[in-house]
């Protein structure tokens, strides 16, 4: 035992510390989720070096024959990429949430006096700096192979963040795929299936009034063909606000939809 009079008086105590608020809580599994990368640094891989490599590609291989130039298409492109890029990077929500829980770690959080969603929302914010990363490639290389928004700063932050708010709503999708299946592989294997399709089988890369008439009905209706259009008119001046209310209330439905089964899977797993 100590002698120490102090230690005394402080073990006597029977205060005990006040549990993380709802927001305190998932801002704090948020910086979990940031330190992963820290750890890892290859998990930024598919932030940085996947899309710079795929607007080089298009933008070189492909910018002569669609537009007369590369330095033409990339106008059209770098939007398109842009989506592509972040849509693509939403599955990782999903990827983590399922390692978490195959490795017992979430089991762990049943025993801290914090808000139960607050691990899934956490990871939803911790995504968010992953999205934010690719932007901020993606347009630092357009701009280096010629990309002018006529919209100016304002026209590219609000279509990064139009991006991101769909991206936000897609997620959830990726955490029910996360708990349904059995690794992380099975994740990406999955999201691969829904995604590649439905980011080529848009206007992200082409115009798509060369298409037959059946992919241009699945192009018109396709919600990555609404956010391209929204993204590339905010970034040259020229807003669409079809396409933007469209995407809006898109994300929203999917929100409204998929968000209360991915919780309600969570806490059942828990």
């Amino acid at each position: 035992m100590t002698r120490d009079p102090q230690a005394k008086i402080i073990l006597s105590q029977n205060a005990k510390p006040q549990p993380l608020n709802a927001v305190s809580a998932a801002m704090t599994l948020g910086w979990r989720a940031l330190l992963k990368i820290k750890h890892v640094p290859f998990q930024l891989f598919d932030v940085t070096v996947f899309p710079l490599m795929m607007t080089l590609m298009f933008t070189y291989l492909f910018g002569g024959a669609l537009a007369g130039s590369p330095e033409k298409y990339i106008q059209f492109l770098l939007p398109g990429i842009l989506v592509q890029t972040i849509l693509f990077i939403t599955v990782y929500t999903g990827v983590g949430l399922n390692t978490d829980i195959s490795k017992g770690i979430y089991d762990r959080f049943r025993s801290l006096p914090i808000w139960p969603s607050a691990p899934v929302f956490g990871a939803l914010l911790g995504d968010v700096l992953r999205y934010s990363i690719a932007a901020i490639m993606v347009l630092t290389l357009g701009f280096v192979l010629g990309f002018r928004p006529q919209g100016g700063l304002i026209g590219v932050v609000l279509a990064v963040v139009l991006v991101q708010v769909f991206a936000f709503s897609l997620a959830w999708i990726w955490i029910i795929v996360g708990m349904l299946v059995k690794s992380p592989e099975s994740v990406m294997t999955t999201s691969f299936l829904f995604l590649f399709p439905l980011t080529f089988a848009s206007n992200v890369f082409v115009d798509p009034a060369t298409m037959p008439g059946f992919m241009q009905a699945f192009v018109a209706i396709n919600p990555v063909t609404h956010l391209a259009n929204a993204s590339r008119g905010l970034m040259h001046g020229e807003p669409d606000f079809g396409s933007m209310v469209w995407v809006l209330i898109a994300a929203a439905i999917i929100t409204a939809i998929f968000a209360p089964i991915a919780l309600r899977m969570y806490h059942r797993e828990r």
